[in-house]
């Protein structure tokens, strides 16, 4: 056996390993070896190594099977940290957290628009300096930065290649970050991220093909095929606000028209309501300069049955464009996440009924639709998993 071969196989058993103990801990080094075929020795070995590691440690006796007590084994949740930053459209949402994902910290900054590319860098660089330098007692124990950002990513070479709503191209995320923290930096799309989130910390756990939507400012996905995330040939798989719904419909911000976010977002749910109440919808908006998403959510709370419809209308176009979802990726889960999904209340209720009436099968009818419980730091936990990702990673192990 080559020593490269030997080297990978014996990275592979340690994460066999961590991963057992992760899901299932505390658990007993025998009951690892019985589960997964591999022999006592190369268990107790490489335990040994994540002991010595800091990743696991030794937790309460176990019960007695005729011998010796088994001594119980458990991730050392709080021996490392992570940086995650969501890099939205508008500000940057930064959390430090523990290996479990509990957030020890966190922190929003506005971003000064328009921006270019390198003020972009120099205040993302800024504001992680920011959260090591407020929490320094962690700083010798954080093992990575993860940043999830809007647009096309190249998760490969941390490399921001179009950020639509930040119109900036091209940007060396992860070599900016690098080259200042002595951190590993992992980079990715921020629907991926959120994706990755819900399989890690929410209702994704368990579920080999998941899809998560993002309906925000924008609107994108993330897809999780046999528990790893899809990026297609270019970078560009879940962009799925793109997909056009209507060839005669609006513009986009991508150019071209009648895109799902046009009709779903929350900029285009304000947009349509403008345009109703100039065609003299009654309804206590009355504000065209100032209405937002969250205005018509409001009204539609204190009784407006104008913003109710609107919001209806809404679902519906949602549902339409899950259904596509379904039929092209006909995932087991979809979790809705994102500003839009605050109204909930009335949009899951038509999200649902349009896709039971769209679907091709009844199987597909089935099709489990829920809204992410993560929060609103939901992007931020999915930037915190890259690095979890690359520490239990089947293919490599994360150098402490």
């Amino acid at each position: 056996m080559q020593r490269g071969s030997f080297k990978g196989m014996k990275s592979l058993n340690k994460s066999i390993i961590l991963t057992k103990i992760l899901n299932e801990g505390p658990i007993s080094r025998a009951q690892i070896a019985k589960d997964t075929q591999l022999t006592p020795p190369t268990v107790g070995s490489l335990v040994k190594e994540l002991i010595d590691q800091r990743i696991v440690k030794e937790s309460t006796q176990g019960t007695s099977k005729g011998g010796r007590k088994p001594t119980m084994l458990v991730i050392d949740q709080q021996a490392y940290y992570m940086i995650g930053i969501d890099a939205g459209p508008s500000q940057i949402d930064l959390i430090l957290t523990d290996l479990s994902g509990k957030i020890i910290a966190n922190a929003q900054h506005q971003l000064l628009l328009p921006i270019t590319d390198k003020q972009f860098l120099t205040q993302l660089i800024h504001v992680t300096e920011a959260m090591v330098t407020d929490h320094v007692k962690y700083s010798d124990h954080i093992i990575g930065i993860g940043v999830a950002m809007h647009g096309v990513v190249d998760a490969n070479e941390g490399e921001s290649l179009y950020a639509p709503n930040l119109n900036l191209r091209d940007m060396p995320i992860a070599e900016a970050l690098s080259n200042h923290f002595s951190y590993m930096v992992k980079v990715e799309n921020d629907a991926r991220a959120l994706a990755l989130a819900e399989t890690w910390f929410g209702q994704g756990k368990g579920y080999d093909r998941l899809v998560a939507v993002n309906i925000g400012t924008g609107v994108g996905a993330g897809v999780v095929i046999e528990g790893d995330l899809y990026h297609g040939e270019t970078f560009i798989a879940g962009e799925i606000g793109h997909m056009t719904i209507d060839l005669n419909g609006a513009r986009c911000s991508c150019g071209n028209y009648g895109c799902w976010q046009t009709v779903i977002s929350g900029p285009s749910i304000a947009t349509r309501t403008k345009q109703f109440i100039k065609e003299g919808m009654d309804t206590s908006l009355t504000d065209l300069t100032d209405v937002t998403a969250f205005d018509v959510f409001e009204a539609a709370e204190a009784g407006d049955t104008f913003a109710q419809k609107i919001l209806t209308e809404t679902g519906y176009y949602i549902g339409v464009g899950l259904t596509n979802l379904i039929h092209t990726i006909n995932p087991s889960q979809i979790i809705l996440n994102g500003g839009v999904m605050k109204a909930n209340t009335y949009l899951m209720p038509i999200i649902k009924e349009t896709i039971a009436e769209r679907v091709l099968t009844r199987a597909a009818k089935d099709t489990l639709v829920t809204v992410s419980e993560l929060g609103d730091h939901a992007t931020a936990l999915g930037a915190v998993a890259l690095i979890l990702v690359e520490l239990f990673a089947k293919n490599g192990e994360l150098e402490l």
